[in-house]
C-alpha cells in the first residue's frame, strides 16, 4: 500500500469518530475544570502500609493535577488479604491471592456531605518458592502494584464525578 493510499484509508476511517460524541475527559489541560476540581482534593491519612502506599500515589496523581486550596476531602478504607491457593504434596501452599479493595468517599468540606460513595479493588497472583525472601518480596511487590492500580481507579472515578458536576458548556 503506498503512503497515499494508507493517509486516504486513515481519513476515512476517521470521519466516523468525529460524531461519535466522545469529548476529552481532561479538556483544558491542567488548566481545565476537571483537572481544576482534582487539585482540590486533600486524601486524609490511610492506615498501614498499604494505606501509605495507596495515599502516596493518590496524592502523587492529584497534587500533579493541581494544587489548589482542599475543597473535597478523600477518606479511604482498605482491606488487604493474602489468601493461599493450591497445595503440594507436603500440604504447603503453592500460590497466594493478594487482594487489595479500597472503600472511599469524597466529602465536601464545606457542608460535610458524602457526595461520592464508591469501592475499587484488584488482585494479584504469587507464586509461593522455596525461598520465604523470595516470597516475601513478591508479595511486597505485588502489593506496590495493586496500591497503583487502586489510586488510578479512584482518581478516575473521581474525574468522572467531577466532570458530571460540571456546569454544561454551549
Amino acid at each position: 500500500m503506498t503512503a497515499r493510499a494508507g493517509l486516504i484509508v486513515a481519513l476515512l476511517a476517521a470521519v466516523p469518530l468525529g460524531g461519535c460524541g466522545l469529548t476529552p475527559l481532561y479538556t483544558g489541560g491542567g488548566g481545565g475544570p476537571i483537572a481544576a476540581t482534582l487539585g482540590e482534593v486533600e486524601v486524609a491519612p490511610i492506615d498501614g502500609k498499604a494505606g501509605w502506599l495507596v495515599g502516596g500515589a493518590l496524592n502523587e496523581r492529584l497534587k500533579a493535577i493541581g494544587g489548589g486550596a482542599a475543597r473535597y476531602r478523600l477518606n479511604v478504607r482498605l482491606d488487604d488479604k493474602i489468601v493461599g491457593l493450591g497445595a503440594r504434596s507436603d500440604d504447603s501452599v503453592a500460590r497466594e491471592r493478594r487482594t487489595l479493595r479500597a472503600r472511599y468517599q469524597l466529602i465536601d468540606v464545606a457542608s460535610g456531605a458524602v457526595v461520592l460513595d464508591a469501592t475499587a479493588g484488584s488482585d494479584a497472583g504469587i507464586d509461593v518458592v522455596g525461598s520465604e525472601y523470595a516470597t516475601i518480596a513478591a508479595e511486597s511487590t505485588a502489593l506496590e502494584r495493586l496500591s497503583e492500580t487502586i489510586a488510578d481507579q479512584i482518581v478516575a472515578r473521581l474525574a468522572l464525578y467531577a466532570r458530571r458536576t460540571q456546569p454544561p458548556t454551549s
